[in-house]
């Protein structure tokens, strides 16, 4: 049975796969254990690597190197693509509250780092490995790597030991944080909930309004004539008719008189003052216009068509052409009011409203075949992947630091696949992807990469606990992951007055940490956790990438 042998403990290219193959199927199988409703996840297999390599089955370091920063790109990539549309939109507004707080939770996380690895003389190679798992950030433990084998030319083991110790208290301080927050600000999580009804809306998301015209400037004047008449995101999409009771798809020609009923789509934040220029807001359910205009169809539709990335919604000019209204436009699950200049993407849902015979022509245009949209687009990841190793390799000299600072091959390709997924459409760029292909291809990767720092850490992992004194990281990490969390959170309910769920978002997504995101949802009931976290994590994730090789880079200097 030696052959038995050889492909276990051997070495070639038969060992190398069996052995990753190995490493991720058990970890992600253990990662469907749940102790009190927690989980490590896909984290698991960082640990199963861990325990194999431990245990003598290793892989060729040179095979094992590009195996871990193939994955390490795949995973980055994906994240950016999925968070670059929103990710300059979440520095606005009520964002930037969010955003700032998540930040401080950053630099305070780093800052703590820093002053351990002083005061304690832990190398801060293994310091950033600590960090990175305090903070469940597996991206900035791989930036870290990176940015320390670029510098010196070799790997230290250090880092992903200390990701790997601080890692699983890391998971259960972000939650017992939150809990920490309920329990000393006394939450009451019905009285949460009512002033989340009562007081949060959606700034930018579509509102349905139905609008009683009552302001005699406006009698007699066109729909096209009060669009230039207030300067604030709205659409007319139907009209009724106080004269003979009849209702119409809104177009720029439609005469408005007193006394008609308008139904608009509108921004939130522009709906006060629409309402005061026009007349004053009706109680009229939604399913009453569809009553009143039965010969009218609503279908939503997708876009499908590659020529129409980036357009603008004025120049298809369907309203003119086929008499029907886009009223909304659902992007990434969200709402936008479809407004003549907003840029259409592959893959955005938009709501037709019109006659049959003209929302199927409309639908034509669109496009709406699924099956276009099930088709890679490999070419703009592929393309996005060689700029953003190309990106990441350029040498920037700063001045103090002996070596050159360098992206990495984690914050190249993150800062390209946010700039293409966000800018592209403008350049006819289509970087649609389904969500289902983005998460096979971030899950790949994410796998690939903890296989691979898990069977290149395996050796001295259970020396280094015992006899190294490992378990001192895990105190460390504590420190580092709930510290800056519980300040933060106090000043963001003291001063800023945020909701315990959007809080309790805000402070799982400046630790990417899903399985705190998870638990947050339960306990809310309502969907502020996961806006929360969505708002800050691609700011959160772009820091936590960068902060992990500077921290490297500047101290090793």
């Amino acid at each position: 049975m030696e052959w038995i042998n050889n492909l276990f403990f051997g070495g070639g290219v038969a060992h190398s796969i069996l052995l990753i193959a190995l490493v991720i199927a058990v970890g992600i199988a253990l990662g469907k254990i749940r102790i009190a409703g927690i989980s490590l996840g896909i984290t698991w297999i960082l640990f199963v690597g861990i325990a194999l390599s431990h245990f003598g089955m290793r892989i060729d370091p040179s095979t094992l190197h590009f195996v871990k920063e193939f994955g390490l790109i795949l995973f980055v990539y994906s994240i950016g693509l999925q968070v670059g549309p929103s990710f300059f939109s979440s520095l606005k507004k009520g964002g930037l509250t969010l955003n700032m707080l998540a930040s401080a939770i950053v630099f305070l996380g780093v800052g703590i780092a820093y002053i351990l690895h002083v005061a304690t003389g832990i190398p801060i190679t293994t310091m950033v490995g600590i960090l990175s798992g305090a903070v469940t950030n597996t991206p900035g433990l791989g930036a870290a790597q990176q940015a320390y084998s670029d510098m010196t030319g070799i790997n230290d083991p250090s880092i992903p030991l200390g990701y790997a110790v601080a890692y699983p208290l890391g998971v259960i301080g972000i939650i017992v944080s939150i809990m920490a927050m309920r329990f000393f600000f006394r939450i009451k999580l019905d009285r949460e909930a009512a002033a989340a009804n009562h007081g949060d809306h959606d700034d930018t998301g579509a509102q349905r309004i139905s609008i009683v015209l009552e302001n005699p400037v406006i009698a007699g004047r066109t729909v096209g004539d009060i669009s230039g008449l207030i300067d604030r995101t709205f659409v007319v999409s139907r009209v009724c008719h106080q004269s003979d009771g009849r209702t119409e798809i809104a177009s720029n020609s439609t005469e408005l008189n007193l006394g008609d009923k308008l139904f608009v789509i509108a921004a939130h934040k522009d709906e006060e003052a629409l309402v005061a220029f026009l007349g004053h807001k009706i109680d009229m359910d939604f399913s009453e216009w569809e009553k009143l205009d039965s010969q009218f169809i609503s279908r939503r539709v997708m876009i499908t068509k590659p020529e129409l990335n980036g357009k603008r919604l004025g120049d298809l000019r369907l309203r003119s052409t086929y008499g029907i209204n886009i009223t909304r436009v659902n992007r990434a699950g969200v709402d936008l009011v479809a407004n003549r200049n907003l840029q259409l993407q592959m893959g955005d849902r938009v709501t037709l409203v019109g006659t049959e015979t003209g929302v199927a022509e409309a639908t034509k245009v669109l496009g709406n075949s699924m099956r276009r949209l099930r088709e890679p687009n490999l070419i703009p990841i592929f393309v996005g992947i060689f700029l953003g190793v190309l990106l990441g390799s350029i040498p920037i000299m700063l001045p103090g630091i002996p070596q050159p600072l360098k992206l990495g091959l984690a914050g190249g390709p993150l800062i390209v696949s946010i700039l293409i997924s966000r800018f592209g459409p403008q350049y006819k760029v289509v970087t649609y992807t389904t969500m289902s292909a983005n998460l096979m291809l971030r899950e790949i990767g994410i796998a690939l990469f903890l296989a691979g720092v898990g069977l290149g850490a395996g050796e001295g992992f259970v020396e280094t606990i015992v006899d190294g004194g490992g378990y001192k990281w895990i105190g460390y990490g504590v420190i580092i992951t709930m510290v800056p969390l519980l300040l933060v959170g106090v000043v963001g309910r003291l001063f800023y007055k945020i909701n315990y769920f959007t809080l309790a978002g805000l402070l799982a997504g400046s630790m990417t940490d899903p399985p705190a995101l998870a638990y947050s949802n339960a306990v809310a009931g309502n969907d502020l956790p996961a806006v929360g976290y969505a708002t800050v994590y691609p700011l959160t994730m772009f820091l936590r990438i960068l902060t992990a090789q500077l921290l490297i880079l500047f101290a090793a200097a």
